[in-house]
């Protein structure tokens, strides 16, 4: 098989409700991933070994080579194959790290199906979705490639039908601890659960957000400015922060006009990953 290039698209949390604290340690919530028509790019192609190299504008620095999320996926596979395959990945990074918007999660995804198809496993999407959530608890979003909402701990995934907006995505020049927020005693932890209804009638929140803004001066000061033009909120737990619109005009407009020191990008939330376009 000749090499080949394949999508690793960003996500976006529509919402993020925290309803309550389990005994241990991690806490039951609510979100709704919509998937965007934006990301990296992972090129795959047959080799004798399994070897991984970088480019992009945000290229990472060095990151040891067996806990790269891109390799553990190849490993996962290799073990699932039971034989050492090789292939050269090349990563191709767009998404900026720490951002919330599932760079990482979303790599490893598509490792998974673009290795899958190299080696001709034909495994299946449930079968890499099983393999996904040993890598992290959002891959399996990215396995199965539809936007979805999200319950448990993240585990309990339904997709879900959105509506295919535009969005102005602002990356602040902050790393947000994820550990700091949640041991934060004024994180509010106790939203009640609601339907699929009440998400889409509006009034949604992200309860991270009231503490990161509280915290993190870069990220509140570019919260004012994007929720000038339309209401705002962090994605995740990342840096990352969001507001939609109607037209790509109007989102790319507002986006030519951000200060000059605001890092981002425009894409259009879809409901089908162009990762499965792809293959």
């Amino acid at each position: 098989m000749p090499a080949f290039t394949l999508p690793s698209p960003a996500k976006l949390n529509l919402f993020l409700h925290i309803n309550g604290q389990l005994p241990d340690g991690y806490h039951s919530l609510q979100t709704v991933f919509q998937l965007l028509d934006y990301g990296d790019e992972l090129t795959f192609e047959k080799s004798e070994t399994l070897s991984l190299t970088y480019g992009g504008p945000q290229a990472m620095g060095e990151v040891d080579f067996e806990d790269n999320l891109i390799i553990r996926a190849a490993r996962k596979l290799q073990t699932e194959a039971g034989q050492a395959l090789g292939a050269h990945i090349h990563l191709t990074k767009c998404l900026p790290m720490g951002g919330g918007i599932g760079g990482g999660s979303s790599n490893a995804a598509t490792t998974l199906l673009g290795l899958n198809a190299l080696w001709g496993l034909d495994l299946s999407l449930d079968a890499l979705a099983r393999i996904g959530i040993q890598l992290g608890a959002d891959v399996p979003i990215f396995v199965r490639g539809q936007s979805a909402w999200a319950e448990g701990v993240g585990e309990i995934i339904t997709p879900i039908t959105l509506p295919e907006r535009w969005y102005v995505v602002i990356r602040p020049d902050e790393q947000i601890s994820t550990a700091h927020i949640f041991s934060q005693k004024d994180l509010t932890r106790d939203t009640p659960i609601i339907k699929v209804a009440a998400f889409l009638e509006g009034g949604c929140k992200n309860d991270c957000q009231a503490v990161v803004l509280k915290h993190y001066p870069k990220v509140k000061e570019a919260v004012d400015w994007l929720s000038f033009f339309s209401p705002t909120m962090l994605t995740g737990t990342g840096s990352c922060i969001f507001a939609a619109f109607d037209s790509e005009h109007e989102a790319k407009t507002v986006f030519a006009n951000r200060p000059g020191h605001l890092e981002g990008f425009v894409a259009k939330g879809v409901n089908r990953s162009p990762l499965h376009f792809a293959l």
